[in-house]
């Protein structure tokens, strides 16, 4: 790469990013602006596109478990949004092929191939959004994050499907992978928790890769399915590696979007294609809305998944390419499609952002759209009598439970976001109930003001913030206690009015008074 097109990739992904947008919108028009000066080639940013994406389907794989595609809300509403949106989208696109002769169709599966381009949602933007906000293991994320698995699965059948080659019959012995399984889970604990555990993951998708295509199969399908075996080998490990490959990923795939401007610079005409798709997203968050309330789901989960989905995907752009190479699309396309994709950002960043809010000021009317009968996950709980709620059943929320029993207080009660994990906490002795604590119907269903105490310990910084704000929103005047990992973390929160627990000084001094109690009763005895 030429090194001025990575200080315009730099300089125009830190605008975006300024600006509060993903810099992959600043990686797109660098790429356009380095075509138009002539600067740097389609061809020399090829290897790392392709290495970018192999390491996005290989990274999929690490989060693609089945059993987390099972409710039927998930896997039915990415589906039927399909069946609904492919059609709408490829009237509209033939009405444009007709209209515009650049963007006319040779074969007669380009509207169909590209409506099913655009029929996915960006991975990129809604987990940026739930982590920004905090809210990455919540409810509505876990369906929306289900959803896009559902999309990237179809995604992967398409990259099957569409090789214009048959595997050889080798290919068959593939079948065999998943005996490699138990090999694999003796391997990773060998490897380690340092830059091998990188190194491996780099070695598994790229070998899994050449294997596969070794024997004329996709490479991409054989990083996927790799990436699969290892997250069912050693769910753990499988996470620490994607976690690690993430920023390496999101590096290489720079090279994708930046190669996307060498595909021509785009025409005023393509300009107002690319408005008119865009402008057909807004559909997307309403269909999503309509579809998971009528799975049982309450208005806020449906509310804030929709809007989480509302963008067109960077895999979209994949497929695109895949279509153009083979033929199905022509090149004018696939620039359209990044700045539909664009546009699309420009309208859902701003619209999430303000999400919660727009919800509270809509709730009257969203809820109107609710089932009588609810699916028990989205069933709101009560507190009893409770006096104490602490928010967070991790390790944290447990331990201040068995404080607080053990110093006498028995009105106290666990709220857990994730619906299986507050059974088996109430199942294990830790009187527990179902809620999201950033949930305001949770708040004011329940009653959560009227407590003596709340101590809230969720995953991160971000979260218990929020959850402080809404609890000065809804005027809670009691105490409020808040873990925190850093002293910067800690003073923000004292500023707010909370008791700040600073849990790596605090818990060296229950570490030490643990170890001193231990040693009393060892002498005791």
């Amino acid at each position: 790469m030429e090194p001025i097109v990575v200080a315009a990739a730099f300089a125009a992904g830190l605008l975006f990013n300024r600006f509060g947008y993903p810099p992959l919108l600043g990686y797109l028009l660098a790429g356009f602006c380095a075509n138009a000066l002539g600067v740097g080639s389609s061809e020399a940013l090829a290897p790392l596109a392709d290495a970018g994406i192999l390491l996005l389907l290989f990274t999929i794989g690490l989060k693609l478990n089945p059993r987390d595609l099972k409710p039927r809300y998930v896997w039915g509403s990415a589906i039927l949004h399909m069946v609904i949106a492919i059609p709408l989208t490829t009237a509209v696109i033939y009405i444009v092929g007709m209209m515009y002769e650049p963007l006319s169709f040779e074969h007669a599966a380009a509207p169909w191939t590209l409506a099913f381009a655009l029929s996915f949602s960006s991975t990129v933007l809604a987990v940026k959004l739930f982590e920004e906000r905090g809210e990455t293991t919540s409810f509505y994320a876990s369906i929306a994050i289900g959803i896009l698995v559902v999309q990237d699965v179809f995604a992967v059948i398409y990259l099957v499907v569409t090789a214009d080659y048959l595997p050889t019959p080798w290919a068959l012995l593939l079948l065999g992978l998943p005996l490699c399984i138990p090999l694999i889970r003796k391997l990773l604990p060998i490897i380690g928790h340092g830059e091998l555990l990188l190194l491996s993951g780099i070695v598994f998708a790229f070998g899994a890769g050449e294997l596969f295509e070794f024997v004329d199969l996709k490479a991409g399908l054989g990083a996927l399915i790799m990436g699969m075996l290892l997250e069912r080998a050693d769910k753990a490990r499988a996470k620490e590696i994607y976690d690690r490959l993430s920023g390496l990923k999101n590096l290489l795939l720079i090279g994708f979007f930046l190669q996307i401007g060498y595909y021509g610079i785009p025409s005023l005409e393509l300009l107002y294609v690319a408005i008119v798709l865009g402008a057909l997203i807004v559909l997307r968050p309403i269909i999503y809305f309509g579809l998971l309330t009528a799975f049982g789901l309450r208005a806020r989960t449906g509310w804030l998944s929709g809007l989480s989905l509302f963008s067109y995907s960077e895999f979209g752009l994949i497929v695109t390419v895949i279509a153009q190479e083979a033929g199905i699309l022509g090149d004018q396309w696939l620039t359209t499609v990044a700045l539909a994709m664009a546009i699309s950002y420009v309208l859902a960043t701003p619209i999430n952002r303000r999400a919660h809010e727009l919800y509270i000021k809509c709730s009257d009317r969203l809820r109107v759209h609710e089932r009588d009968t609810r699916l028990p996950e989205e069933v709101i709980g009560s507190l009893g009598d409770a006096s104490i709620a602490i928010m967070g059943m991790g390790r944290v929320g447990r331990g201040a439970y068995d404080e607080l029993r053990d110093a006498g207080h028995n009105r106290i009660v666990g709220i857990e976001e994730k619906y299986k994990v507050a059974l088996e906490r109430t199942e294990n002795g830790w009187q527990c109930i179902h809620g999201d604590a950033s949930d305001r119907d949770f708040w004011d269903h329940t009653n959560l003001v009227n407590c003596e105490l709340i101590m809230v310990c969720l995953s991160n910084h971000s979260e218990n913030m929020h959850v402080a704000r809404l609890a000065r929103e809804l005027n809670f005047k009691n105490t409020l206690a808040v873990s925190a990992r850093f002293p910067d973390e800690a003073a923000e929160l004292e500023a707010m009015g909370c008791i700040a627990f600073y849990l790596y000084r605090d818990v060296g001094r229950d570490f030490a008074t643990h170890t001193l109690n231990e040693i009393t009763t060892t002498l005791n005895k």
